[in-house]
This record gives C-alpha cells, sequence and structure tokens, in this order.
C-alpha cells in the first residue's frame, strides 16, 4: 500500500500548504499536524476522509483557535488609545 500511504501524503501536503497561506499566524508544521489529526480522527470514526472534507474540517478548526483568543491576548487595534 506504498501507492496509497504517498497519494494521502501529497494530498495532505497540498491541504497543509492551501490553509497555511490562509492561516500565515500559524506556524506550518502547527497547520500540517492540524490537517494530519482531522484525518485521522475522520478515519478513526470510519468517516470518508475527503479532502474536501478534511480541508474544511482543519479550516473550522483552525478558525475556531484563533476566535478562542482571549480579549487580554489579541493585539490592539489601531488608533484605540489604551
Amino acid at each position: 500500500m506504498p501507492a496509497l500511504a504517498d497519494h494521502r501524503s501529497e494530498t495532505r501536503n497540498a491541504l497543509t500548504q492551501r490553509l497555511s497561506d490562509e492561516f500565515a499566524t500559524f506556524p506550518l508544521d502547527a497547520v500540517h499536524r492540524c490537517v494530519a489529526d482531522v484525518q485521522a480522527r475522520m478515519s478513526h470514526l470510519g468517516l470518508d476522509a475527503t479532502p474536501a472534507r478534511v480541508e474544511r474540517m482543519a479550516r473550522e478548526h483552525l478558525t475556531g483557535i484563533l476566535k478562542s483568543e482571549p480579549p487580554s491576548g489579541r493585539a490592539p487595534a489601531e488608533g484605540v488609545d489604551a
């Protein structure tokens, strides 16, 4: 099954690159781990881990991480006096 593993790896790398471009605030390795984790979880649950589904779920996960940052951890907005 090396051919199947190579295909999954190529797909994972393509998804990682696309999401990394979209979520530039995350290191590339963090995005790669997120994509790999989503793919593994979907397979574990018996779901068909299609590239579109993995990308959508990984994007949701990364968006959730960004939005969950508490206001005290965010950089101040420009033009706002402290």
